[in-house]
């Protein structure tokens, strides 16, 4: 929010009736928040201030204490908790955990966060849609450190190989120093970075666990496994915590506690607890190699041995066990996936730029591969009736947003022997510029997060952006590389539904939904905007006329040939916006909703 130093530009006290407002707002943005909740941040009886910058931002809080909340757009609707609130009350907003405390320095040194700096649980993402406000913490350590705002939904995440940005962060822990007095709510916040919460961790630290800590040494996910993008020079501080610390820190970070604390134990469950280390790693590779029989395709290759793991191979565990695998032999997911390489049933390196195992390429010849036998998962009753019922849905959406090659860009292209026709993922496009600096050896050698840019490269990126007179870059962050370099391609979005597919260039337009009032009284929903979606609209308007017990008919839009409008009796805006998510899969993003009759 405050990247820059900001002057406020006024602050004022709220009345009574403005607070009671800001309090409803609150609840409706926030409604899994209790009153208690709402009264540890935004008290009854003490005096509430706002204060405005001149980014438009709104930020309000405790009069002479830390602020609560803010939003971004001066209208009062988007509101968004402050850390310090979320201090208070932690479980106000979901929250990504970072894979280390290293991380937290781009955070709150204003960077987005990309998902391969996020922990990913051993049951994958929870679902989340684009534009929903998440924290960010530190693992070890309760206290969030950021707040921002999805880029993209968690089918979309999972599309995109977890790669990409994750959150577009408003705000985080220090942005404010001008308001703070440096505040912090535990040990475990320094001003650079923030670590686990020594008291945190031995508080939430049992006997029995500590015993479990000396296994776990051994088995510790290294940084090599954590697949973030940081600088080899940014090593943790020796002020901060000793050697010791980070031991037994390291442990209790790795420990899976169970949610379920009750005594008794499904026999699925009791038998995992007594499996050998030989069992767990023939359950492995079973679950490999249905994964590779089953969902892994080769269309999929490259992917991230994350994505490996939480999208393909717990999905195949039996029902009721919990795979661990530093409870196998090989410790972590990079040595058994590389095990697996060395045998010659799949093919995997690790990315020197994102340090985590990729995998590459599936034999499908190899001896394992050939004798093995894919289960037959037996689909529940729910599953089926579920099934069935989906059938009659309209088929899936998929709206993926792609890049093409340009004239800027040719020549790294060519260096690298990409195909300049075809078109690329974001993620695909970041690789091709990463593999033209890892060619031409182009990483900085005092600090390896920054890329030097040779002729080539300076050009691709920045001829033509940058105005006469002016100095070009000589080098460049690696964070910044990848979102760059997109931006001197050409943006096309690719839509899918069924076996309809179509390419266009350019961003994807929105839906548009309007509701207006004709003559006397009555009210028109006009619905336009359905072509880039692969929505006929003369169907469409069928089904509405029989869903709402309406009239509907379609016209062609002015001056637009071969773009048509859908015009809908009465005022259904609402029901046909959830109309056009639930059963057509538009995401909401993609729908604009203008009521003219409230004006």
């Amino acid at each position: 929010m405050f990247k820059k130093p900001a002057d406020v530009k006024t602050t004022q006290r709220l009345s009574g009736a403005d607070k009671k407002k800001l309090r409803r707002t609150a609840k409706e943005r926030f409604p899994q928040a209790s009153d208690a909740d709402l009264d540890a941040i935004l008290p009854p009886k003490v005096e509430i201030t706002v204060a405005k910058y001149p980014n438009h931002a709104l930020v309000y809080g405790i009069e002479g204490e830390v602020p609560m909340i803010f939003n971004i757009d001066a209208r009062g609707h988007e509101l968004f908790p402050t850390v310090y609130a979320l201090w208070k009350v932690p479980h106000l907003l979901p929250a990504f955990t970072l894979k280390g405390g290293e991380v937290s320095r781009y955070v709150i040194g204003g960077a987005d966060l990309m998902f391969p700096g996020i922990s990913i649980p051993p049951e994958g993402f929870p679902s989340f849609e684009a534009g929903q406000p998440w924290a960010v913490k530190v693992p070890g350590n309760p206290a969030p450190i950021a707040v921002g705002t999805t880029t993209m939904s968690s089918t979309e995440a999972v599309k995109a190989g977890l790669r990409g940005k994750a959150l577009k962060i408003l705000h985080y822990y220090r942005d404010m120093d001008s308001i703070d007095n440096h505040y912090v709510p535990n040990e475990g916040f320094f001003e650079d970075i923030v670590v686990e919460d020594p008291n945190f961790v031995s508080t939430s630290q049992s006997p029995d666990s500590a015993e479990e800590l000396e296994g776990t040494h051994d088995g510790g996910v290294s940084s090599e496994d954590a697949a973030v993008d940081i600088s080899d020079n940014h090593a943790a501080d020796p002020d901060i915590h000793s050697v010791a610390m980070e031991e037994i820190t390291e442990g209790v970070n790795e420990l899976k506690l169970p949610e379920d604390k009750t005594t008794e134990q499904a026999p699925d469950e009791m038998e995992h607890h007594n499996l050998t280390t030989e069992e767990i790693d023939s359950l492995l590779d079973k679950c490999l190699l249905q994964a590779l029989y089953t969902s892994i395709k080769e269309k999929d290759l490259p992917m991230p041995g994350s994505t490996v793991w939480s999208n393909h191979i717990l999905p195949c565990r039996p029902p009721g066990i919990t795979l661990d695998i530093k409870k196998s032999s090989h410790k972590k997911l990079s040595k058994w996936l590389q095990s697996k390489s060395l045998s010659g049933l799949i093919s995997a390196k690790e990315d020197k730029h994102k340090k985590e195992i990729i995998l590459l390429g599936i034999n499908r010849k190899h001896p394992d591969y050939v004798a093995f036998k894919p289960e037959k998962r037996v689909q529940e009753p729910v599953e089926r009736e579920k099934a069935v019922a989906e059938s009659s849905v309209a088929k899936q959406l998929e709206i993926l947003e792609i890049y093409k090659p340009t004239s800027h860009v040719k020549p790294i292209f060519l260096a690298v022997e990409a195909d300049m026709e075809k078109y690329y993922s974001a993620s695909e496009a970041s690789d091709i510029v990463f593999r033209y600096v890892e060619k031409e050896n182009l990483v900085k050698p005092t600090d390896k997060a920054k890329v030097v840019l040779d002729v080539t490269l300076c050009d691709a990126l920045y001829k033509g952006a940058i105005k006469k007179g002016s100095a070009y870059p000589t080098e460049i962050h690696k964070k910044d590389l990848g979102s760059t370099f997109l931006n001197r391609m050409q943006v096309h979005h690719k839509v899918s539904r069924g076996t309809q597919e179509v390419i266009r260039k350019g961003a994807i337009r929105t839906i548009q939904i309007m509701t207006e009032r004709r003559q006397g009284n009555k009210k028109m929903t006009r619905l336009s905007g359905l072509e880039c979606f692969l929505m006929d609209p003369d169907s469409l308007a069928s089904e509405l006329q029989k869903k709402f017990a309406c009239s509907t008919t379609t016209a062609e839009l002015p001056g637009k040939k071969g773009q048509y409008e859908v015009l809908v009796q009465g005022g259904v805006i609402d029901d046909l916006a959830k109309h056009l998510v639930d059963h057509y899969g538009v995401p909401k993003r993609y729908i604009e909703v203008y009521d003219k009759t409230k004006r």
